[in-house]
């Protein structure tokens, strides 16, 4: 039954290949997401969740709610809950799993690692049903922090500086690089660590962390250049798509010093590819707390500025929504106007992700999840009271 989370255990290691199971065994070729592979996974988990099935550029299908992956320690504990929340999420037909290089250390691309082979291996899903992200552009230390700065400096210097996988100069506040040597590693690391032979979005991650060092024409140049890499790489086949993940670049007006227009990241692309081109979606902060993509007018476009998700919708760009929960924020104490629009949801966090996902062009809402039964509350949004698992108390 969907109507009921299936758990699965958090240690169980990746299969090498793609054994069959109830889902059937993926072809050779499927590689990465498809649209018939993702159509397949949405007909074979039709239930009673309304709008929970959208479409990203490409043909894509994706759930509405996505597995993110940035909170936590680097533990095993946490290693664990992700990636037993990843295989019932799975299990629970979401789709859409999303992660980062750098984040906890590289452990969360570990995790999803083990999650998809694991799934794959049990029948869960096919490779080709699912929609794999990840990020690159700061530097990802290994397992654990440093426990100094000089510790750090010596680890940089050793592993990336030394080896000439990025230069200091093309270091941003010794933590960031979008050059192209720099990203071909992140990706070589972050296809390792999904044990994947393609991912199917790869994000430049806050390539604005790059204004705080360069002006604009020397950022256009490396943007530039990461894109014509990221081009190579989707043409061999190592990645589906790309775009930026963004915290702030979007968000703010022509005015500020890590502005981002949208449509001059769509014209490098097109520049480079021309419309063959395979930047696909941007991710950025969308929510009650933070609804700038929606309400405020930051993107040129033609002669006027529009929002986000206008620019997006006239450039044919995809959207993600990160952050729908402001990092626990909006999980409480909502104003009595959200039951009104969102009756059928039973708890602030709920109202919460469904708002975010309302949104025009938003395809869907990415929310870090480590327990069960976040994720149980999290789907519920989609489900009519009748169906509903109740939610317990998030603690």
């Amino acid at each position: 039954m969907h109507d009921r989370m299936r758990e699965r255990p958090g240690r169980e290691r990746a299969a090498d290949g793609l054994p069959a199971g109830r889902a059937g065994t993926s072809p050779p070729s499927a590689a990465r997401a498809t649209p018939a592979g993702t159509g397949r996974f949405a007909g074979r988990h039709t239930d009673e969740r309304a709008d929970f099935r959208r479409t990203l550029p490409g043909g894509l299908t994706v759930s509405a709610l996505g597995v993110g992956t940035y909170l936590g320690e680097c533990s095993e504990d946490d290693d664990d809950g992700y990636v037993a929340v990843v295989r019932a999420a799975i299990a629970n037909g979401v789709n859409l799993i999303d992660t980062a290089s750098n984040y906890r250390c590289q452990r969360s691309e570990r995790a999803v690692g083990r999650a998809l082979g694991s799934a794959i291996a049990s029948g869960d899903a096919r490779r080709d049903e699912l929609v794999v992200c990840t990020k690159g552009g700061y530097v990802a230390l290994d397992e654990t922090l440093p426990a100094t700065r000089a510790l750090y400096d010596a680890w940089l210097e050793e592993t990336l500086l030394a080896p000439g996988i990025v230069k200091r100069e093309e270091l941003v506040r010794t933590g960031h690089s979008i050059a192209p040597t720099f990203l071909a590693h992140q990706l070589a690391r972050s296809r390792a660590n999904l044990r994947l032979q393609s991912i199917d979005l790869y994000y430049v991650h806050n390539p604005e962390e790059q204004l705080l060092a360069t002006d604009r024409p020397q950022f256009r140049e490396r943007l530039r250049g990461a894109f014509e890499l990221l081009e190579e790489r989707a043409e061999a086949g190592e990645i589906g798509g790309y775009g930026c993940a963004t915290w702030l670049g979007l968000r703010v007006g022509p005015e500020h010093r890590q502005h981002l227009a949208l449509a001059e990241l769509v014209g490098i692309a097109r520049e480079i590819a021309g419309s063959a081109h395979h930047f696909r979606v941007v991710q950025l902060p969308v929510s009650l707390a933070m609804p700038e993509a929606a309400r405020t007018a930051t993107q040129p476009l033609g002669r006027r500025l529009a929002t986000v998700l206008e620019a997006a919708d006239a450039l044919e760009v995809g959207v993600v929504a990160s952050a729908p929960l402001a990092q626990g924020g909006l999980t409480q104490g909502l104003p009595e106007q959200m039951r009104e629009l969102f009756p059928e949801c039973a708890t602030d966090a709920q109202r919460a992700l469904r708002f975010a996902a309302s949104l025009p062009r938003v395809s869907a809402v990415l929310v870090g999840m480590r327990r069960a039964a976040h994720l149980a509350e999290n789907l519920d949004a989609w489900r009519a009271p009748a169906q509903r698992v109740a939610a317990p108390e998030r603690g």
